[in-house]
């Protein structure tokens, strides 16, 4: 009887132990949860100073975060494009901030996403403001930022890294060869390079002579730009660039006006305290900032809004289905919502993919048309650091386009790509597989190579796809057929050279896309509201809500093996992907 009410209380403790620890693990996860997203007041002094921390990621606007970045206090290490420039943008008319000292921590952006930054900065620079630039380290990127400050401080350890640009591309020929995968690819266009990695071990000669064009002149752009804020020549960028500039000593950066002063980071705070003339720096970080600008808490003058703007985001990989990305089952009730929404006066679509499923490519551009046709508003396209073949698709029907000069677009071409996968089981495994079948007419499967039929079918249907993707282009352009055929091919077109044959009417960011939008309403950005899509679930609560026991099973699991889930997942998404792609090579600038 004893052991058995032993066994009995020992059986309660541990349900009592679990139950409490359960509930503590649960008000702990709600607590960081809570703390992330507490919309607290911040209280802007004057004389403060808006400080900037580029690290982490640059995303073009907020994104609602995962369960398991919230908890392990990750949810931050996003910069929001759109939130970042609004911040700069609001701080020139606060009258409580000096002045803003940005800090290059090692940020990651793409090219387009600089020079939106960029002009931001110049725009603060007008209010008369002063703006400093310090890094222990600067990377090329993040020193093409802060070329626009007007002093740019270096750690006196410190290295700037100045180099040009490279494109790299990854082939994986051989290593199919090696495993017993045959790319059966049927495409259109001489320069849709996004299969090559699978055919080739090396670039294609059409291929290179692309990459060489638009690396050449968007480095042309980024030297020139360095070389007008830092005084000096391309010729002495360039002679920079091919001097191993990161390996130079610091005193030289100096010497050549690469930067204005070396400084250590303490020694920055000491300078803030005397241009403020305050007796520390009273520094605002954009979090802070970002949320006294939600709650009204900035000085600044109030402007009556009489126009409403939507700005809508399609950002990474076109899919017909898929939680993340351009999924066309999300994107186009969307786009149908506001053509039903009378208080919005135009459309923006922020556009930054290299493509993906010329099918969802096709819904999101009809639903657009419709916007169009219904409506009889507005509607411009934005585009980001790319918008290249389906990310041109779901763009070329808008009234105006804009891109920036660092902008890679184009990539007008369509491919399918089918693996054979015979070799590795017949070769490798010692599989073999026979079929009977009543017809001859079947798609191709990936465990036998197609037939002389079966490609010529693809080919007819890649064909039939890549004519619907020129006509959409041509008459969204006011051109012909063969005018756009002459530019498609699959090539990829930086911005000057897009603006150059008509397939972008100006060059521009976010922000003069909507000044030009507010000028044909009649009036000016100060008068807009801007209205961003879709919108985001960053209520701490909302977030819990939505989530189940299964999917925060699942977030835990992934979490515990991230390369098998992530290898899951692209498994799925490459067996779900539909068969005609109007996709871009991935291109990683160096």
């Amino acid at each position: 009887m004893k052991k058995f009410i032993y066994s009995f209380l020992g059986t309660m403790a541990g349900i009592w132990l679990s139950v409490l620890l359960g509930g503590v693990l649960i008000f702990l996860t709600f607590a960081v949860i809570a703390s992330q997203y507490s919309s607290g007041t911040v209280d802007i002094q004057s004389n403060s100073v808006l400080r900037i921390d580029l690290s982490g990621s640059v995303s073009d606007r907020a994104t609602t975060p995962s369960f398991m970045d919230v908890v392990q206090d990750k949810a931050d290490d996003q910069l929001s494009l759109s939130e970042l420039v609004n911040a700069i943008r609001t701080a020139a008319k606060d009258s409580n901030i000096d002045g803003l000292l940005l800090e290059c921590n090692g940020a990651s952006a793409g090219l387009a996403q600089c020079e939106e930054i960029i002009n931001a900065i110049d725009e603060f620079k007008k209010s008369g403001k002063w703006v400093w630039a310090y890094s222990d380290n600067y990377t090329q990127s993040e020193y093409f930022i802060a070329v626009t400050a007007d002093s740019v401080f270096l750690n006196p350890v410190g290295m700037v890294d100045i180099h040009g640009l490279s494109a790299q591309t990854m082939f994986f020929k051989d290593l199919m060869d090696k495993v017993g995968v045959e790319a059966q690819v049927v495409k259109v266009g001489t320069y849709k390079s996004a299969v090559e990695p699978f055919l080739l071990n090396s670039m294609s000669e059409a291929n290179r002579r692309q990459v060489e064009h638009f690396t050449g002149r968007i480095w042309d752009n980024i030297a020139k730009t360095i070389a007008a804020r830092r005084h000096s020549s391309i010729d002495s960028v360039n002679t920079w660039a091919n001097s191993f500039a990161f390996a130079q000593s610091p005193q030289t950066y100096l010497n050549e006006k690469i930067i204005d002063g070396l400084k250590y980071r303490r020694e920055i705070d000491l300078l803030v305290t005397s241009k403020t003339k305050t007796d520390d720096p009273r520094y605002v970080d954009l979090k802070d900032y970002c949320t006294a600008i939600t709650s009204g808490n900035v000085n600044i003058a109030k402007e009556k809004t009489d126009k409403k703007i939507a700005v809508l985001y399609a950002l990474g990989d076109i899919t017909e289905s898929d939680t993340e990305g351009i999924a066309s089952d999300r994107l186009v009730p969307q786009i149908l919502e506001l053509a039903d929404d009378e208080t919005i006066d135009g459309l923006i679509l922020r556009v930054n993919s290299g493509g993906g499923s010329a099918f969802a490519s096709e819904q999101i551009w009809e639903a657009l048309q419709q916007f169009k046709k219904q409506t009889g508003k507005p509607f411009y396209v934005s585009m980001g650091d790319m918008a290249a073949s389906g990310g041109y698709y779901i763009s070329c029907g808008a009234d105006k386009i804009y891109a920036s000069p660092l902008t890679l677009t184009g990539s007008i071409g369509i491919f399918g790509i089918i693996p054979n996968i015979q070799p590795l089981l017949k070769d490798k495994l010692g599989v073999n597989i026979e079929t009977v079948e009543t017809n001859t007419g079947s798609f191709p499967t990936i465990t036998q190579p197609m037939n002389e039929q079966q490609r010529q079918a693809m080919q007819s249907y890649v064909d039939r796809g890549y004519e619907l993707f020129v006509k959409r282009c041509a008459d969204g352009r006011g051109m012909t057929v063969d005018q756009i055929k002459e530019i498609a091919e699959g090539r990829v077109w930086d911005g000057l050279s897009a603006l150059d044959n008509g397939l972008v009417d100006d060059l521009g960011g976010l922000r003069k896309t909507i000044d030009d939008m507010a000028a044909e309403l009649g009036t000016d950005f100060s008068h807009i509201k801007i209205q961003e899509y879709p919108e985001l679930t960053t209520q701490w609560w909302e977030m819990l809500m939505a989530m189940d026991d299964s999917s925060i099973s699942a977030a835990l699991a992934a979490n515990t093996d991230l390369t098998q889930a992530a290898l899951k997942r692209l498994a799925q998404r490459i067996s779900s992907m539909y068969p005609l792609q109007c996709r871009t090579n991935y291109i990683y600038f160096k």
